[in-house]
């Protein structure tokens, strides 16, 4: 099954406590198609300027992942710069360009629209909302946000979510979006605006899941060194949303079944764990499918009792 990917493609300059990359490609549009191109055929949409690297765009070429949709305008490519902290639970932006990214209007090529499955990245909930109408009949749409539109442009975001069946937030969104402290009220208030389907990614604590069927809990995936954090939630959605693709999961015939929505967490925590053992894109140069699924059987040890 097809999915396709809307958001930005960018490129960052990254410091972490093990060591600093001054311009490597990234953006979340790229770190969801990467993930959810190990488990599904991926098109994705979004701009890159004049100075995009024609490497970059073999190395995505060569995952298998269909450009038709990325637009090249002149100008330059999406920049942005941070530094983390000592034990990379937080960072600070040192400089945001949005250069082409600024402009950016999302059209669907014909072949795009009629695709099974849609994941709208971290843009402006009108765009999300216009590219939702692009589409002809998808079988599921999910997607993330932000504190940003959250704070500002909430009434245009909760337009957007009552047409999603899933959503993707961080625990300090999700207390934002609802009004509620506790996750579990957090997450069904939530599910009250229209994503039957609730994820909330924990960072270091992992994810907790919650739909028509309960909620599930997993953690994250212990590793030794963790080289650079940044990509890791957009790598969880596209495992959890490329996995769902492969399955073919079908929320209109009787809903998702829980046994793949839990495992589409576990394949989502794994991506976010390889994300993070390189820096920026690095890892997913010579990860194979065989390591992947080898670390779901390690979570699966991990976790049964």
């Amino acid at each position: 099954m097809s999915l396709v990917v809307v958001g930005s493609v960018a490129y960052d300059g990254v410091q972490t406590p093990h060591g600093q990359r001054e311009r490597m490609l990234g953006g979340a549009c790229t770190y969801v198609a990467l993930a959810a191109s190990y488990f599904t055929e991926v098109g994705v949409v979004g701009v890159v300027g004049e100075d995009f690297d024609p490497a970059d765009r073999r190395f995505l070429e060569e995952r298998g992942i269909d450009l038709a949709g990325l637009q090249q305008k002149p100008g330059k490519t999406f920049y942005w710069s941070g530094v983390y902290s000592e034990d990379m639970n937080d960072r600070v932006t040192l400089r945001t360009e949005l250069n082409v990214f600024a402009d950016f209007r999302p059209e669907l090529p014909p072949e795009y629209r009629r695709r099974p499955y849609l994941f709208l990245g971290n843009i402006q909930p009108e765009l999300q909302r216009s590219v939702r109408r692009q589409m002809e009949s998808p079988r599921l749409v999910g997607g993330d946000t932000m504190n940003y539109w959250i704070e500002n442009r909430r009434e245009e975001l909760l337009a957007a979510l009552a047409d999603w069946g899933v959503l993707l937030i961080n625990d300090s969104e999700a207390r934002l979006l609802s009004g509620e402290r506790n996750l579990r009220r957090a997450a069904e208030r939530i599910r009250g605006l229209g994503p039957r389907v609730v994820v909330i990614k924990r960072g270091e604590y992992g994810a907790a899941l919650f739909c028509d069927h309960g909620a599930f809990l997993a953690p994250a995936y212990p590793l030794d060194t963790v080289s650079d954090p940044t990509g890791a939630g957009d790598c969880f959605a596209g495992g959890f949303f490329g996995y769902l693709a492969e399955q073919g999961a079908d929320p209109s015939a009787g809903g998702i079944e829980p046994r793949l929505l839990r495992r589409a967490v576990i394949y989502g925590s794994v991506m976010g764990s390889f994300c993070c053992e390189r820096f920026g894109v690095e890892r997913f140069r010579t990860l194979t499918r065989a390591e992947i699924d080898a670390r779901f059987q390690e979570f699966k040890e991990l976790t049964e009792f």
